[in-house]
């Protein structure tokens, strides 16, 4: 095993891709004193990258940019072994490239797949390359591209020798922990684990996501409040509470108050126009329809893959799967004719607003639970043995879910247990805040429903903690009815061994009525 380094001993890295998130990465590694390569298979983003480079006052390392790729390889032959990061699309590109400079590469060398990769896709690679000696770590990396430049979030996995030599150049990029300053970074676990688990990091974001806009919506189309009114609204949960230093929290509230600018930006914001830029954002979300975005679908496949109940995600994602279809909503509006939003005149509005608050926190603690509940099933089934304390750790700064009192409630609980907590409800401060605020729920999902505004990953929340923490569900009507249409079997309550027993073939039949 090659000694720890220094983080002197990598003078240069190579990244692949010159996007948005390649090159603030590369930014970002110059300004803290590094040399860096760059390529990409398109020449325009290598020119705009350099073009970007050239006006940037703070770097410190040198960018080399390359449209040759063996070039580009060659550049890093200065030392011992060749640091890559990959920051391109999932999928068949990494693979192309990958092919690409494959004879360039020799043992020793390091490929950290910054891409928001398929977990599987990332172990065939590690097998791959594994006869030539090269180490492919799967390192996901949250944040967007402003984190990449400021310092992101970083779930590598795989070979642990690999990780160990350039997890202090890692640390010295990632962000930084508000709570104690410590790297958001660490190792994961072998093989896929570091995609695994950025993979549902994604899933968590989009239920909080979709909660967050439900609740704008919410305020602005049933409340009648402007945006201004609920930019300074998310200001006053972002400081204190539940919701204090969230990053979607805080975030929204600065999209509520972006007005425009009479000259416009000639892109985004549309010139000569009054109001906000808000505004002129259509409401789809196409991430998934074009697959440039592939970790919520894959959350939610593998949540039902592994029999974890994930309803906040997968909601959240069946949100945008159809917002992003406009063209067919458009005709369905016509044909469904169902009621907008309705705008109600009430008085005192701060206490539904409460409820409100209320319930976006309760959403985010659901989905948090029900993706920390996923890692803990495959940790088990992979035998990655994955810390959910050190996901947590990682994801206090530089990452989309950032939420201060969800990780202070989690963090110390999750790295000192004893062995693996598979059930996050279980947690007694967990169980005591879904309890404590589930009238909440209950009432914005009432609200919501009288007055027909969308809640999907708010209601699924509430349904969720209805039916995770039921004792006798509506489902023993469902087990008697395939029973008689197919023979299903079932456990009967209160006998030994089948309840509450394992979640396999009852041991009884009834014939309901004779074949």
């Amino acid at each position: 095993m090659a000694p720890n380094p220094d983080i002197s001993q990598i003078k240069r890295i190579g990244i692949v891709g010159a996007g948005n998130m390649g090159t603030m990465m590369s930014f970002g590694f110059s300004e803290h004193g590094l040399d860096v390569s760059i390529w990409d298979i398109s020449e325009k983003n290598v020119d705009q990258a350099r073009e970007m480079a050239e006006q940037t006052k703070t770097l410190k390392g040198k960018i080399d940019h390359f449209k040759d790729i063996h070039e580009f390889t060659k550049s890093l032959d200065s030392q011992p072994r060749k640091i890559f990061i990959f920051s391109i699309t999932h999928g068949w590109p990494a693979d192309s490239v990958l092919e690409k400079i494959k004879d360039d590469l020799k043992a020793g060398d390091i490929i950290l797949d910054g891409g928001n990769e398929n977990y599987r896709n990332t172990e065939r690679r590690q097998k791959e390359l594994e006869s030539k000696g090269v180490k492919w770590i799967g390192m996901g990396v949250s944040g967007g591209y402003q984190s990449a430049r400021r310092g992101p979030s970083m779930s590598p996995g795989g070979d642990r020798e690999a990780i160990k030599f350039v997890l202090p150049l890692l640390e010295k990029f990632a962000a930084k922990s508000p709570i104690d300053g410590k790297p958001c970074v660490q190792y994961m676990g072998p093989r896929g684990a570091g995609h695994y688990v950025k993979m549902v990091h994604n899933g968590i974001e989009n239920g909080m996501l979709s909660a967050v806009c439900e609740a704008w919506n919410f305020l602005h189309k049933s409340l009648g409040l402007s945006y201004d009114e609920i930019g300074k609204i998310f200001e006053k949960w972002n400081s204190e509470g539940e919701l204090k230093n969230t990053y979607l929290i805080q975030i929204g509230s600065e999209i509520c108050q972006k007005k425009k600018t009479s000259e416009g930006d000639q892109n985004g914001e549309g010139k000569g126009e009054s109001g906000y830029v808000l505004d002129d954002v259509l409401d789809k979300v196409v991430q998934d329809d074009d697959n440039s975005e592939g970790t919520l679908f894959w959350t939610v496949m593998d949540a039902a893959n592994r029999h974890v109940a994930a309803p906040t995600i997968a909601t959240g994602h069946f949100f945008r799967v159809a917002s992003g279809n406009r063209a067919q909503r458009l005709k369905a509006v016509k044909n469904l004719d169902i009621p907008k939003p309705q705008r109600v005149d009430l008085k005192d509005k701060d206490g539904i607003i409460e409820n409100l608050r209320r319930a976006v926190y309760a959403s985010f603690l659901c989905s948090f639970c029900q993706g920390l509940e996923l890692i803990a099933r495959a940790s088990k089934d992979e035998g990655w043995d994955v810390n959910l304390g050190k996901c947590i750790q990682i994801w206090r700064a530089g990452c989309i879910i950032q939420e201060d009192y969800i990780a202070d409630m989690l963090e110390p609980i999750l790295l000192n247990a004893n062995e693996p907590i598979m059930n996050m409800k279980l947690i007694d401060e967990v169980a005591a805040d879904l309890r404590k605020n589930f009238d909440a729920l209950k009432q914005i999902t009432l609200k919501a429903i009288e007055w027909d505004n969308y809640v999907p990953a708010i209601s699924a929340s509430l349904e969720y903690i209805k039916y995770v923490g039921g004792g006798m569900l509506a489902t023993q009507f469902m087990e008697a009815e395939m029973d008689f249409f197919g023979a299903h079997a079932y456990d009967r309550p209160n006998v030994r061994g089948e309840d509450p027993g394992k979640p396999s073939k009852g041991a009884h039949h009834y014939e309901w009525r004779p074949a």
